[in-house]
This record gives structure tokens, C-alpha cells and sequence, in this order.
């Protein structure tokens, strides 16, 4: 059917796959508000609301930057400027996503609900914000940041200001490979006045904050270990992380950014994985 063939454009359009790069952090804030494993009803609905809530975000994004998209040749072929898909068709995407979404965070508790519409009010207006302000790398890392402390929320129904740490080690992490990805884009970017790092101070320059906000992301990390009494196995996570994501940084450099794909989904996918496979093991262990 055609409506089914345009969802599978869709899926491919907001890259469905990569919603792992963040559930893994949203899994680790669930299960230290819980000491081990979740209910495994919350766990269901928690993976429902972050799927969602990613695919609404993403598909917004598209719609949104449509006419960017079509004006710059790495994303002409988008499905929108490419006209395999109507803005309209993904604006309805979108607001079943956003429906799927809040049903979802209906399910967990009432401050989840209540939470509800102003988490999706930051993941949507991330969209716009390249459009003012060169740090709209860190209002990703935000809207990323946010899924470990809305995992916490989803098991207890109240905010615990430790996980915030975790929340702000993704928020670093994600404005940190957000600044490489923009490095594609920067003469473009720079062309038709849209900001970012990369288009503010150059190439060369972006990858020395993308460094930095790497080296805070993991000094963040340690600083949870400590706070949570973390044992072996997620300490060891901490160091694996550290690892791979000095690796990432080898992979490009300012003078060539041919393997930027894969430093920027494979690695951060592999990232986000193994540390919640060290840290889960570890709560388990202890519990």
C-alpha cells in the first residue's frame, strides 16, 4: 500500500535505527532510580515514550528544515526536498508520533504526564535554534540529556538532583559530536547565515571544543561513579567510553572528515551500549 511504502520512507528519513543512541542512558537512569531491574511494564512504556518522542523530534526537524535541506546539496536528497515525501505527510507523522508519545507517559505516572509536553517542547524547538544561536549543538545535547532524568521520573515520580549528572554527561556528550557532524556543513552554513561552532570559528576550531566537551562528558561520568557508588564493571565502562571516544576523534580531522559517518553513528551507537551493558552489570551484580 502507498501509506505503508511512505512510513518506510519515513523511518529512513529520521534514521528509526539510531533511537539506540540515547535509550541505553534513558535504561540506566531507569535502573538506578529502581537499584536493578525495572518493572518490566515501565521498562515497556519508557522505551515506547523515548522511541517516540525521538521519532516526532526527528521528523519535526525534517519538516522544519525542508527548505534548508532542499538549498544545500549533502541534504537535497532528503526525502522532503526530494519529493518522495509531502511536508504534510510528515507533519502527520509527526503528530502521531507526539500522541504515541504522551499516551505513553500516561502509562507511568502523573508527573511523567504533567513532564510530558515540555520535554517534547525542547526536543521540537531544537529545530530552529541553528537559526540563532552558534551553541545549538549543546540545545541537542539537551534534548538528548534529558532521557536519563525522564527514566527517573518514569520509575519514582520524583526528580533525584544526582541524576542530573548523567543528564549533564549526555547533554556534552551529544553537543560534542554534534559539532563534528556541523563541520560538513560549515562553508554552506556560513553562506546562508545559519550558525553552528564550525561556521563561528572554523573547522579547525570546532574540533578543539568538540574535544572539550568530550573530556567534561567524561570527567561527568566519574563524578556519577562516585556519587552512586559505582563498582568495578561500571568503572570499567567509564574507561571503555573514554577509549572510544578518543578513537572517534582519531577516525577525522579537521583535514579530513571522510570517515565522519562513522565516527559520528557507529561509534556513539557502540558507545552508548557498552556503557549501559558495564553499568547494568554492575547494578545487577550488586543487587
Amino acid at each position: 500500500m502507498r501509506w505503508l511504502r511512505k512510513i518506510g520512507i519515513t523511518l529512513e528519513m529520521i534514521k528509526w535505527e539510531h533511537s539506540i543512541f540515547v535509550l541505553p542512558f534513558a535504561l540506566i537512569g531507569a535502573m538506578l532510580a529502581a537499584g536493578g531491574w525495572p518493572p518490566a511494564i515501565k521498562l515497556a512504556w519508557i522505551v515506547v515514550c523515548m522511541v517516540s518522542a525521538r521519532s516526532a523530534a526527528m521528523a519535526f526537524n525534517r519538516w522544519a528544515d525542508a527548505g534548508i535541506d532542499a538549498a544545500n546539496p549533502r541534504t537535497a536528497p532528503r526525502a522532503i526536498p526530494a519529493g518522495l515525501l509531502s511536508r504534510g505527510f510528515v507533519g502527520g507523522f509527526t503528530l502521531a508520533s507526539a500522541v504515541i508519545f504522551l499516551f505513553a507517559a500516561s502509562r507511568l505516572n502523573q508527573t511523567t504526564l504533567l513532564l510530558a509536553p515540555i520535554a517534547l517542547a525542547i526536543l521540537l524547538a531544537y529545530s530552529y535554534t541553528k537559526r540563532f544561536t552558534r551553541w545549538s549543538h549543546l540545545f541537542l545535547g539537551l534534548a538528548m540529556g534529558i532521557a536519563p532524568s525522564a527514566a527517573w521520573i518514569a520509575i519514582r515520580g520524583t526528580l533525584d538532583p544526582r541524576i542530573l549528572i548523567l543528564t549533564a554527561a549526555v547533554l556534552f556528550w551529544g553537543a560534542g559530536f554534534d559539532v563534528l557532524y556541523a563541520c560538513q556543513d560549515f562553508e554552506h552554513d556560513r553562506k546562508v547565515g545559519l550558525h553552528s561552532i564550525p561556521a563561528a570559528i572554523g573547522v579547525s576550531g570546532a574540533f578543539w571544543v568538540s574535544h572539550a566537551m568530550h573530556a567534561v562528558m567524561i570527567g561527568l561520568l566519574i563524578v556519577l561513579a562516585r556519587i552512586f557508588a559505582f563498582g568495578p564493571a561500571a568503572w570499567l565502562g567509564i574507561a571503555v567510553v573514554a577509549a572510544l571516544l578518543l578513537y572517534e576523534h582519531l577516525m577525522v580531522s579537521p583535514q579530513d572528515l571522510r570517515r565522519l559517518n562513522a565516527a559520528f553513528f557507529t561509534m556513539n551507537g557502540v558507545i552508548s551500549i557498552l556503557f549501559f551493558a558495564f553499568v547494568a552489570a554492575d547494578l545487577l551484580w550488586r543487587h
